[in-house]
């Protein structure tokens, strides 16, 4: 529902405005493009972990769960490099605050995300560990999931739909 509201606010603010965005707005689009492909590979990797989390095979699944948080480290990368050479600042004008305050609220969850597969290795991976592996990966996965569908809806609407 959050998101949803961002997005709303996104569509209602851009359907006001004279030019959108504003004159001056460069993003760094084909990066970017790359980046959500990064993140896109990570539902593969977590993909990963949920079926060998599936087969108890405990091991395998942190080495997944590994991978996809290099992949998200990655995705992570890409936006601290975006946001440190936008020609825009979060109060430069309303696409600015828009595009700062979707982003960052996603790379938020991105960073939850992460770290909760680090948790989730960590309970999983333990010597001896009697945690229900295949089930807490599933929720994790199933968040990780949900982060990259976001992502996928914010790059279509902020880098695509300009």
């Amino acid at each position: 529902m959050f998101f949803a509201g961002l997005f709303a606010a996104y569509f209602t603010i851009r359907a006001g405005a004279p030019r959108w965005p504003p004159p001056g707005v460069e993003l760094a689009t084909a990066r970017t493009a790359l980046a959500t492909a990064v993140l896109v590979s990570s539902s593969v990797t977590m993909h990963g972990a949920v079926k060998a989390a599936g087969r108890d095979d405990r091991r395998q699944a942190v080495r997944w769960l590994g991978l996809t948080v290099l992949l998200g480290l990655i995705f992570l990368g890409n936006q601290a490099w975006e946001y440190a050479e936008a020609p825009f600042s979060i109060s430069s004008h309303a696409y600015g605050s828009l595009f700062y305050v979707m982003t960052g609220f996603h790379g938020l969850h991105v960073i939850g995300g992460l770290l909760f597969m680090g948790a989730v290795a960590g309970v999983i991976g333990g010597s001896g560990s009697r945690a229900p592996a295949s089930e807490t990966v599933e929720v994790c996965g199933y968040y990780w999931h949900f982060v990259d569908v976001v992502w996928v809806a914010m790059f279509s609407t902020l880098y695509l739909l300009r």
